[in-house]
């Protein structure tokens, strides 16, 4: 039996939009990748688990933005072992109001993401670990839009590491 890449699965689960989008970066597109649909089907779900600890990343916890980072970090996590972290995009009015839900102090904490276009959401999540002492030194996205994230990350001595680019989902 012959293994689906996830770039087939992207593909064949309708994770790629084409019309006129407004991104979270603000900026317009043609194009629109739906990975928090496609994550919805466990066996995407889990080959990109699997395909973020082929990359080898050196980790202790492995985190995500709330909403679409959080599926990912409970799939790498149920995969590696390993615990996983929660980063809420706004402090609660109740509570205990943190933003990061599990233990990241002293520890190298790896952060996923669904998509990355100017890398905001990345660095939002990055300078949240790292103010609650975590040491953040990779990101790995599903998808890199090639739009400047990779430097945005690299700008902060964090590596961007895609598992499918833009181009390649684009020209398929």
């Amino acid at each position: 039996m012959v293994t689906a890449t996830l770039h087939e699965m992207l593909i064949s689960s309708d994770a790629i939009r084409f019309g006129d989008f407004t991104l979270a970066s603000g900026r317009k597109s043609r194009f629109y990748i739906d990975i928090k649909k496609a994550i919805t089907q466990p066996a995407i779900l889990k080959k990109i688990a699997s395909e973020v600890l082929m990359k080898n990343p050196p980790f202790d916890a492995v985190a995500g933005v709330a909403v679409g980072g959080v599926p990912l970090a409970v799939a790498v996590s149920l995969e590696s072992g390993k615990p996983y972290v929660v980063i809420r995009k706004e402090q609660k009015a109740h509570g205990l109001a943190s933003l990061i839900i599990g233990e990241v102090s002293g520890k190298r904490v790896l952060l996923v993401e669904d998509v990355t276009t100017s890398g905001g959401s990345a660095l939002f999540g990055i300078e949240q670990l790292r103010s609650a002492g975590a040491v953040v030194e990779e990101v790995i996205t599903v998808v890199d839009r090639d739009e400047g994230a990779g430097k945005t990350l690299s700008d902060l001595n964090v590596k961007l590491t895609p598992l499918v680019s833009m181009k390649d989902l684009i020209d398929s």
